[in-house]
């Protein structure tokens, strides 16, 4: 009985990323199935890509760092507040970090522009010099 505490634990830790695979399997399962179904019956190869392209849920927008940054420099504060408040040294210590990171990935998102028009104007800026 003294055991299985610790092999409970064990196991919790295990089952969540399953479930998460379980689910995503499950929940991409239809999608596939349905593209299946429709690309026997297409013959032109390019509706097929048009097709997969409809699927696609992936964002086509690169990441914004500053939006990021601010979130996470917010959160950092959030924690060293309520370890401030109530929980002690320690929370205080990771609100810290946590919110260091989020300026450091602010100040990413200044440093490595990633829109259209700013890689654009970077591009313009250097070629002027």
């Amino acid at each position: 009985m003294e055991n299985l505490i610790p092999i409970i634990g064990m196991l919790s830790g295990t089952a969540v990323p399953v479930a998460v695979f379980i689910w995503l399997y499950y929940e991409g399962k239809g999608k596939r199935e349905t593209v299946l179904e429709i690309s026997k019956n297409l013959e032109d190869t390019s509706k097929v890509e048009e097709l997969l392209k409809i699927f696609e849920e992936r964002k086509k927008e690169p990441i914004d760092y500053r939006r990021n940054g601010v979130i996470t420099i917010f959160v950092g504060a959030g924690l060293w507040l309520l370890g401030y408040i109530a929980l002690g040294v320690i929370l205080k210590g990771v609100g810290g970090m946590v919110g260091l990171i989020g300026v450091g990935t602010l100040i990413a998102g200044y440093l490595y522009p990633n829109t259209g028009k700013e890689l654009t104007n970077a591009v313009d800026d250097f070629e002027k010099q």
